[in-house]
């Protein structure tokens, strides 16, 4: 599976449609979002501002929120 670099604005509107929401954003560059299942509530950090997030750091904040590798694949083929 290929993941592609993203911008943060990019990347908080693929969460957004995949169900995470932003809990809060501080005076950081960092904003917290979570995702709800019915087994868990997961939560992330999630830097803002940025022109380009690395795919690796897409993956991992992807599975810090509980996503499993076939959903962050149907994620990419959209």
């Amino acid at each position: 599976m290929k993941i592609q670099p993203l911008s943060s604005k990019q990347f908080k509107t693929l969460l957004g449609k995949n169900g995470a929401y932003l809990m809060r954003q501080g005076r950081t560059d960092h904003a917290i979002f979570v995702r709800e299942t019915k087994e868990r509530k997961f939560a992330a950090p999630v830097q803002m501002g940025k022109r380009e997030l690395n795919s690796h750091y897409i993956k991992l904040v992807l599975k810090q929120l509980g996503f499993s590798n076939s959903e962050i694949k149907t994620m990419f083929e959209k």
